[in-house]
């Protein structure tokens, strides 16, 4: 099923927030892939809000990161 126009506007806001954090933490894509044990082309997938990826994901990418919830899902 395509995403809804409001659906795509969340992943491009999530991964913009998912690379904020990582680049106030100074850290690579590919250091963020290896933490949270995923390709590097995902991580920029990610980033540009290309993937819909799932909830587990998402807190691992928070735990690597060590954000909260609201600095990557915004409020």
């Amino acid at each position: 099923m395509p995403l809804t126009t409001k659906q795509a506007s969340q992943l491009r806001a999530f991964g913009t927030n998912v690379r904020r954090e990582r680049m106030q933490r100074k850290i690579t894509q590919e250091k963020l892939a290896e933490l949270v044990d995923l390709n590097i082309r995902t991580v920029q997938k990610i980033e540009a809000g290309h993937v819909n990826i799932l909830l587990t994901t998402v807190l691992r990418i928070q735990k690597a990161l060590g954000c909260t919830w609201t600095d990557l899902l915004g409020k």
